[in-house]
């Protein structure tokens, strides 16, 4: 990835809850702040899902898009743009780190957009996701459903 944004959060779960909660495409517009839908497009041999359609409506972005994922176990998903309205470019990671009791999750992204920014914005931007999507993330997987 080129210059991306990091942070990371620890949730009070196994990493196998963690990585279920994000395999969970269909469920994101209940807890990622934005996605207005997700639909899984191809899946691999395992089940777990290849490409996935989004709609973005994250004000001022509003945007349509398919990722291409990469899993690694419960230890790592990667995902890049396939194609977008108005991102140019995203590449982003989830790595988790077993603690014993709780999982590290750690969240890596990098996103260009169509329209001019300044790096100093994007890099804002990302950490607003970033976070914003961690913390989502915290409450669904340690919440009693």
């Amino acid at each position: 990835m080129a210059e991306q944004t990091m942070s990371s959060i620890v949730i009070e779960a196994d990493p196998a809850a963690v990585m279920a909660v994000i395999a969970d495409f269909e469920s994101y517009p209940a807890w990622a702040k934005g996605v207005k839908s997700a639909r899984v497009l191809t899946e691999y041999d395992d089940g777990r899902s290849r490409e996935v359609a989004f709609v973005l409506d994250a004000a001022p972005i509003k945007d349509e898009y398919t990722l291409t994922y990469d899993w690694q176990g419960d230890e790592q998903v990667t995902w890049s743009l396939v194609e977008a309205k108005m991102l140019k470019a995203m590449e982003g990671a989830y790595v988790l780190t077993d603690k014993g009791d709780a999982t590290e999750v750690r969240y890596q992204l990098a996103v260009d957009l169509s329209i001019p920014m300044i790096g100093m914005l994007k890099r804002k931007g990302e950490k607003v996701i970033i976070d914003t999507a961690l913390k989502g993330l915290k409450q669904r997987v340690e919440s009693p459903r």
